[in-house]
């Protein structure tokens, strides 16, 4: 008797089960569909490291969703032009886009906050400034109006000063310069006389080459010599003060993001945190072995004076003294993250900056 209850109460189990997994399958596969997207890049295939990581973000995207969710990447020029990846994510030319947020200062200075502000946050100040410091809120807000939301992906960490056809040795030295740069940089250097130029990455060596400019920043050593900058100009300055720690920026379109199931909302999510933590880590590992290969080569490494630099900083606070009265946005971010760039700066200066500089020392003594 109880035999009997039990097969029949099993059978009831078991056919209840099957018809829940029927049932459910449909509902599973709805919420996990077959996406093809278009991803944008800002960057040529040539490097391998900034357009790398966007390959890094398609792979992940691809192996957690089993292959459902595909991301075609195209580099600058292949759809679009490199400084018009926003413009084609904003209007739906592209689901995705890869990009430095810098690039559209033109559009509102509020971008330049995304990336990189001269005399700003290294790469882990930014980090903590977007995980913790209420960056990614207030950019968050920001980006609603340009129909894109944007994820961090990717850091360069401290780019150089750049290369030079001649010495900088005075303030007075940069007046009538040319330059290739981005970003606020721009505004700034143009207070001291420099001519900037916002030039895509693949342009910048013709135009250094033609002599269309005469000096150009781009990253550091290791896309330096691929570009071959070294064959044209002469002196590498450092530290590119206006990039401490520059973050690109996956950009998704607005309207396609919110169309997204949350679970692939989540993997785009970590796929591009993977992304970014994998280009600043590799750029730290191959930027040592360029730099002494340029040196080698004859490049002439050479740090900006106190006095240029001093310039410089007077010249970045009243750039932004100047976009606050113009632009409230702009105001209120900024002024929510100057008191944090302050505590950053303090923290680092106990610890971090300490032991660095203790470090250097021994370096410069071949003692380690």
């Amino acid at each position: 008797m109880q035999r009997r209850k039990f097969l029949r109460t099993t059978g009831v189990g078991a056919a209840a089960v099957a018809t829940t997994a029927t049932v459910a399958a449909p509902a599973i596969a709805q919420s996990a569909p077959e996406l093809k997207w278009r991803l944008a890049s800002s960057f040529p295939k040539s490097l391998d490291t900034i357009f790398g990581a966007s390959e890094v973000f398609a792979k992940y995207v691809a192996e957690m969703s089993d292959n459902k969710f595909q991301v075609r990447l195209f580099a600058a020029g292949e759809i679009v032009p490199g400084l018009q990846v926003a413009d084609a994510v904003q209007n739906g030319t592209v689901e995705m886009g890869h990009t430095a947020s810098y690039y559209y200062v033109g559009k509102d200075p509020c971008f330049a906050l995304d990336t990189a502000i001269p005399f700003g946050l290294n790469a882990r100040q930014q980090d903590a400034w977007m995980n913790f410091g209420g960056g990614r809120e207030a950019l968050g807000e920001f980006f609603k109006d340009y129909n894109i939301h944007a994820m961090p992906m990717g850091n360069t960490g401290g780019q150089m000063g750049g290369w030079f056809r001649k010495e900088i040795k005075t303030v007075d030295d940069l007046k009538g310069l040319k330059m290739r740069t981005s970003g606020f940089a721009g505004e700034v250097l143009s207070k001291l006389g420099v001519v900037p130029q916002q030039i895509a990455g693949g342009d910048v060596y013709p135009a250094l080459e033609k002599g269309t400019i005469e000096a150009a920043e781009w990253i550091g050593p290791y896309d330096d010599q691929k570009l071959g900058f070294n064959k044209v100009a002469q002196y590498y300055y450092y530290p590119g003060w206006w990039e401490a720690g520059p973050q690109l920026s996956a950009y998704v379109n607005l309207a396609k993001w919110n169309e997204l199931p949350k679970s692939y909302q989540a993997l785009l999510e970590a796929a591009a945190a993977k992304a970014h933590t994998s280009m600043l880590s590799k750029y730290d590992a191959v930027n040592p072995k360029a730099l002494r290969e340029l040196v080698a080569s004859g490049t002439k490494l050479t740090p900006f004076s106190p006095a240029v630099l001093d310039a410089c900083f007077a010249a970045s606070n009243q750039v932004y003294e100047e976009t606050m009265a113009k632009n409230p946005r702009f105001k209120k971010i900024y002024e929510g993250w100057k008191p944090f760039r302050a505590e950053e700066v303090l923290w680092f200066r106990v610890v971090e900056n300490t032991l660095d500089t203790y470090m250097a020392r021994l370096s410069a003594a071949n003692k380690l």
